[in-house]
């Protein structure tokens, strides 16, 4: 008889199989299951209740609900011709949770998934069992602070599944790219040169800086910051400051956007007729040189141009002859042309009339002098000889 009843048991239902089954009974530490089909009921460990630590098997489940599991054990008591099957219900779970991943994965999709748990490396998420974002592939930015991520529903990527390991990686970082990469192509084809917008500071370097402008970063040259000389971008701008700047070009191909603040302020030029006017003698400072001459700086963003003939009263080869940068200088207004923002400068006019008379009186009293003093220091033939010279009969 026992044979018989061992030998159907075994025919019945095997370890390793599928089953489902009613909850008829929530214990403390385990659920009794009646299981379709089977000899005997069936016995869930809480353990084995779900994919997640729960503490009361009630959180997951209760009598009356129809559940799947796995058989782990079947456990039989000869003596009464009774037993019972250790079943799994997060064995099942988890089988599940990894077809979905995987399909997920084969295919690029997109899986949503709620945080469950912020920890130092990452984010725990429910995917029908543990997956985890490792801090890296949390976002394309920077994040410092986890927390706000908590009880969040994020739309995730498959990054790695190994179920053999129990690991499930998953990843935000990968869903933000392709979303930034299709904004990034909307806007190379919305904007235009021209095009008045805003953005954020996003970088600084030693050239320029770096504007956000929605998905996609455009360049403003150090030389387009401000109206003004600007030796470093910190002087002008901040990272994570709200600016307005003017588009100067879009290469699409190159995914290259040249960008200007200096053009969205007010120029100088607008107003440089109510200070100045031609002929006016005005300070300035050199603030380069060039082989054609010097550009001058007269006042906050307005620089004019020095040809080298209106260097100098005497010749020169270069204006570094007699200029270097940083040098302070008296010029005379020669033209003002707002439309074209241009301003001719001379440094040879304004030095005052009087004083170029003086010099060059004193330069042709030299030249009297040397001769004079060469003459003396030089005496002629006659001088030397003469007395001799009268007694030759020539």
């Amino acid at each position: 008889m026992t044979e018989e009843f061992n030998e159907s048991m075994i025919n019945d239902i095997k370890e390793g199989d599928k089953v489902t089954g009613e909850v008829q009974q929530i214990e403390d530490k385990h659920v009794v299951v009646h299981v379709n089909g089977g000899k005997f009921n069936g016995i869930i460990p809480i353990s084995q209740l779900s994919t997640h630590h729960i503490d009361n098997a009630d959180e997951v489940v209760k009598v009356g609900d129809e559940i799947g599991a796995y058989v782990t054990k079947i456990e039989i008591d000869e003596e009464n011709e009774s037993g019972s099957y250790i079943l799994s219900k997060r064995q099942l779970e988890e089988e599940k949770s990894y077809e979905f991943l995987q399909e997920k994965l084969d295919n690029n999709e997109t899986i949503e998934a709620k945080v469950t748990e912020v920890v130092k490396g990452g984010l725990v998420v429910d995917v029908g069992q543990r997956g985890f974002i490792p801090a890296s592939l949390i976002s394309t930015d920077f994040i410092e602070d986890f927390s706000d991520y908590e009880g969040k529903v994020l739309e995730l990527k498959v990054e790695e599944l190994d179920p053999s390991n129990n690991r499930v990686i998953l990843s935000r970082k990968a869903v933000e790219a392709e979303e930034n990469a299709k904004k990034k192509e909307e806007l190379l084809k919305s904007i235009k040169a021209g095009d008045v917008i805003e953005g954020k500071v996003a970088r600084l370097t030693n050239f320029g800086a770096f504007i956000d402008l929605g998905g996609v970063d455009g360049l403003v040259h150090v030389s387009e910051l401000s109206h003004e000389h600007v030796k470093s971008p910190e002087e002008v701008v901040t990272i994570g400051e709200t600016v307005k700047v003017k588009v100067r070009s879009v290469e699409q191909d190159s995914e290259r956007i040249s960008l200007s603040i200096k053009e969205t302020l007010p120029s100088p030029f607008e107003s440089i007729q109510e200070k100045y006017n031609e002929g006016d003698i005005v300070d300035g400072k050199v603030m380069r040189l060039a082989s054609f001459g010097a550009f001058i700086e007269i006042d906050k963003g307005l620089q004019g141009l020095v040809h080298i003939s209106e260097i100098s009263h005497k010749h020169i080869g270069t204006p570094n002859e007699v200029l270097e940068p940083g040098q302070d200088v008296k010029v005379k207004i020669l033209g003002i042309n707002p439309e074209e923002e241009r301003i001719s400068l001379s440094i040879k006019a304004a030095q005052p009339e009087e004083e170029t008379n003086e010099a060059s009186e004193e330069t042709t009293q030299s030249y009297t002098q040397a001769a004079e003093d060469e003459n003396e220091n030089n005496p002629t033939l006659g001088d030397v000889f003469g007395d001799k010279l009268k007694d030759l009969n020539l």
